[in-house]
């Protein structure tokens, strides 16, 4: 039995934090040919836009109780964007991320990675015998 139909049709599936709205084209056989997700279109306020924008921040955590260590700063000067992260890994280095975009050269970062310190390895010290005493 071949079943074919035409369905302009339109559902709405929703999930904790986004609603989806999909066209369904066509039906054929039991098979969806074709589905497009409809999402809504924010209006563009452009009595406010800033067509030379600036802006700077940083910021730098020092937690010695966990040892969480990391820092950030990014400045952008109209298309222009630099600035650096760093963040301490597992196996104990620094990793270091240095970036800059621009509309020429797109997006570009080095990393780079750094020992915190020299490890010593942990050395097993035995107790003193215990000795009886009456």
């Amino acid at each position: 039995i071949a079943v074919t139909c035409d369905v302009a049709a339109t559902f709405v599936q929703l999930s904790s934090k986004h609603k989806v709205t999909c066209n369904i084209l066509a039906i054929s056989h039991s098979t969806i040919l074709a589905a497009q997700p409809v999402f809504p279109v924010a209006a563009v306020d452009t009595t406010n836009y800033d067509p030379h924008p600036q802006y700077s921040y940083a910021y730098n955590v020092q937690d010695t109780l966990t040892g969480d260590a990391k820092s950030q700063h990014e400045s952008r000067n109209g298309d222009i964007v630099s600035g650096s992260y760093s963040f301490i890994e597992a196996d104990g280095t620094r990793r270091i991320v240095e970036y800059t975009a621009d509309p020429v050269n797109g997006f570009n970062a080095v990393v780079r990675r750094e020992p915190l310190a020299v490890v010593k390895p942990v050395v097993e010290v035995a107790p003193p015998p215990l000795v009886y005493q009456p």
